[in-house]
């Protein structure tokens, strides 16, 4: 009792029940937020990706024959490079932001300055003030993460790789090698899937990792 009280370092995002956000892609694509700003907030919660990460994103990142966006290790948090495959509705999303802003090396520029990205503010600022959602978009990757682990059988590990955490256990980390791409690419597409279903209804989950 007597002993002073620790703090915690730990700290929480604001996020939102993952069956809420089917609904939230719907009121984003019909807003009238910016193509930039909207097409990066959905980018942002399809990829399960960190918001500066989205922001920085560039074309040379992009490898669309291959599906895949890859994060050098200099914008990674655990100064990895990292694998992002990109699911359908993601390639869509690339192709339109580069028939509109085909003068930005970003992905998604600001439309004040095509040399510079948006800021974090600005999709802050869409989400919370126009679209009246209690919810930051880091917290998005909570609603990912509660979405994989409820309705899905996928593997904890390839949720994990999918948010880029680090392995805490290192004799694991240490025998670790691969990076669950293919199946992190399943993950990525069903999670797309879901998002992308008519009114949020509930999709048909996939009960084996073969499909």
């Amino acid at each position: 009792m007597a002993l002073p009280k620790v703090k915690s370092s730990q700290r929480h995002f604001t996020s939102l029940p993952y069956n809420q956000l089917p609904g939230l892609i719907d009121q984003l694509k019909e807003s009238s937020i910016s193509l930039s700003n909207k097409l990066a907030i959905e980018f942002t919660i399809l990829t399960a990706s960190r918001t500066n990460e989205v922001l920085l994103a560039n074309y040379d990142e992009i490898n669309l024959e291959d599906k895949l966006w890859i994060i050098p290790k200099e914008r990674m948090k655990a100064l990895r490079e990292h694998m992002v495959p990109l699911s359908d509705r993601a390639i869509e999303i690339i192709n339109e932001v580069r028939k509109a802003y085909n003068q930005s090396d970003y992905l998604f520029p600001s439309e004040v300055n095509l040399n510079k990205p948006l800021s974090n503010n600005t999709m802050l600022f869409a989400i919370q003030k126009r679209l009246k959602i209690n919810a930051t978009m880091h917290g998005m990757r909570a609603s990912f993460k509660n979405w994989a682990s409820e309705t899905t059988n996928f593997p904890n590990e390839v949720s994990e790789m999918a948010l880029a955490h680090s392995i805490s256990n290192k004799v694991e980390a240490a025998y670790r090698r691969g990076n669950l791409l293919e199946k992190r690419r399943l993950l990525m597409q069903c999670w797309s899937d879901y998002l992308n279903k008519q009114k949020g209804e509930v999709i048909k989950l996939y009960e084996t990792m073969e499909r």
